[in-house]
């Protein structure tokens, strides 16, 4: 087997080591900005929303740069070998950042959101303070609520595609309305603008085969 041109590892390890550094820079910048992001987010809801729409997407492609920069770093410190070692070297390399994914993904997708859903419940339900008074606010109850819900909002609740929480400050009359996504899905009606339309049920046109596809007919009531 002849060994790989001296110039091309030289060049393969030069290179290698700059996109391993940029890979693992930006995955550290990106972890970076969302954290400094969060801590100079003062609004208690946008920072709930901020954790629930962005954390586990930029842990886990901050994740896999680690991995792809790790992966590189790890093969440009190369002496002059053979291409079979070459591509030897580069495959088991390749399986073990494959299977640190496969664990970081499931980490990520079934054990992490649990931690989350920790934070996000403190942040919920932590008190909020007037910008009128400067007093912590009152979470009212689910029938106190209502006075403060149009019908609409009640609607959804009732259908618990969205959940409200309204705060009150009792000395300077200031109310705050938050919204949370409930535990059912429900779809954005086209007539009220509201998310209350939900399947009332379902009529099968065409039963599917091996060989075609099926026609389902669903029917919406807000």
């Amino acid at each position: 087997m002849e060994e790989a041109p001296l110039q091309f590892i030289e060049d393969w390890n030069y290179w290698a080591k700059i996109a391993a550094f940029a890979s693992i820079g930006f995955a550290i910048l990106r972890v970076l900005f969302h954290y400094i992001k969060l801590i100079t987010t003062k609004d208690l809801k946008e920072r709930y929303d901020f954790i629930n729409e962005n954390e586990i997407s930029v842990l886990w492609s901050a994740t896999v740069m680690i991995l792809i920069g790790a992966s590189l770093l790890a093969n440009s410190f190369l002496a002059e070998i053979g291409l079979f070692w070459f591509i030897i070297r580069w495959f088991t390399t390749f399986s073990i950042a494959l299977i640190l994914g496969v664990v970081a993904n499931n980490m990520f997708k079934f054990y992490y959101p649990f931690y989350i859903e920790k934070r996000l419940r403190e942040l919920r339900y932590k008190p909020r303070v007037s910008p009128k008074s400067g007093n912590a606010m009152k979470l009212l109850s689910e029938e106190e609520e209502d006075v403060y819900l149009d019908e609409g909002m009640q609607a959804e609740e009732d259908v618990y595609s969205i959940d409200y929480d309204v705060w009150v400050d009792e000395e300077s009359g200031y109310t705050k309305i938050e919204k949370y996504s409930g535990h059912l899905h429900a779809l954005k009606c086209p007539e009220c603008n509201y998310q209350t339309l939900k399947v009332k049920r379902e009529e099968i046109v065409t039963r599917p085969t091996n060989d075609e596809e099926g026609e389902l007919i669903k029917y919406f009531k807000c």
